[in-house]
């Protein structure tokens, strides 16, 4: 057994007070987004993890990219028939985390998912290189295959088939916005006394702050 015990620091770059917070948990985020942006360190800033309970009863995480944020919620895209997608429409009630090391934080969303309109997902889609449009085709998410080869030879025929011709968004693939209810902002600092602060969405849709025990 591999005995990590020993493996402590001291989290001392930033803090998280109630005097300069916003009333808006999306605002803070967008603050603390963008500081990590500014101060590097974090490959890909928009890295988030997914959680859902799975069709099998399982909790099941998996990171994916957040593509869009704003007061709506957090819009990420994936295959609706993959098992993420199966067990977010079995369950829309999901949680979204992001751990950016560089600057010591943590931000945990709870919310509940829907699937962005058609014309989001197409806007989207169409945006991005062929090769990418390609992959979501070819690529039946979360399916077992024969192997790599055979994922590649059917990639192959797709890129012929589509040969100067327009790459139209397969109705399985897709966005989802996930609308919170729930945003915690964790902030490490010295002797374990970390800051956590927790926005709760009342019922008049107002946000309420609260300092939480580290």
């Amino acid at each position: 057994m591999n005995d990590l015990s020993n493996y402590r620091k001291s989290y001392e770059k930033s803090e998280l007070l109630e005097s300069t917070i916003p009333e808006d948990p999306i605002n803070l985020f967008n603050r603390w987004f963008h500081e990590i942006e500014d101060f590097g360190g974090t490959e890909e800033v928009n890295a988030m993890t997914v959680s859902t309970f799975g069709l099998d009863g399982f909790p099941k995480s998996r990171v994916v990219l957040l593509k869009k944020f704003s007061e709506d919620g957090f819009v990420f895209y994936t295959n609706y028939h993959s098992e993420k997608g199966k067990a977010i429409s079995a369950n829309p009630k999901i949680c979204l985390s992001f751990f950016w090391h560089s600057m010591e934080r943590q931000v945990i969303i709870k919310g509940i998912a829907s699937k962005v309109p058609e014309n989001v997902s197409d806007n989207y889609f169409d945006s991005r290189p062929d090769g990418s449009k390609l992959g979501a085709i070819v690529s039946d998410q979360s399916e077992v295959i024969p192997s790599r080869e055979y994922l590649e030879k059917e990639l192959k025929k797709l890129e012929v088939e589509f040969e100067n011709k327009e790459i139209l968004r397969p109705t399985h693939w897709g966005g989802f916005i996930v609308e919170p209810i729930e945003v915690e902002f964790w902030q490490g600092r010295p002797n374990r006394l970390h800051d956590r602060i927790r926005y709760s969405l009342q019922e008049d849709y107002s946000w309420k702050a609260e300092r939480m025990a580290p």
